[in-house]
């Protein structure tokens, strides 16, 4: 995207990364009191959210997956394995990675995490059409792109 193209916020109001600021708050809040019960802080439903495909991941793999370095990473995973919800584990034929998986009661909480946040999207994206969600996706890769 060129400068040309780009929006040019002359207020908060018109600001997209103020407005996206706004949105991931009101998110984290919903998201926080739908899953109270799991008695888990916002980076580690993050974390578990990403895991919940059952797919263990590198340290590395998941910091990217969740957005932060894997030094920011490592005090989310010693939680969650405290809690039993991970194992750290060394990944066939290279034992110098670390695989993070789910446990069983790690599952349940990311079975329970994946199915809120798959209906909070619903509730919240449902009336727009998929060009609009598509868009949405578009600028969210921009910015994550600028950001890395």
């Amino acid at each position: 995207m060129t400068s040309e193209n780009a929006t040019t916020a002359t207020s908060p109001e018109q600001s997209a990364l103020l407005a996206l600021q706004r949105a991931t708050h009101a998110t984290l809040q919903l998201l926080a009191a739908e899953l109270v019960d799991l008695d888990l802080t916002a980076s580690e439903i993050n974390a578990l959210a990403n895991l919940a495909d059952g797919r263990g991941r590198t340290v590395s793999e998941l910091g990217a997956a969740v957005g932060t370095r894997p030094t920011t990473l490592t005090g989310i995973l010693d939680r969650l394995e405290r809690r039993g919800h991970i194992t750290r584990g060394t990944r066939a034929g290279d034992r110098r990675s670390v695989l993070i998986e789910l446990t069983p009661t790690g599952r349940l909480a990311a079975d329970t995490i994946r199915r809120t946040v798959t209906d909070l999207e619903r509730r919240a994206l449902g009336d727009l059409s998929p060009a609009q969600v598509d868009g949405f996706h578009a600028a969210l890769r921009a910015l994550t792109k600028a950001s890395a």
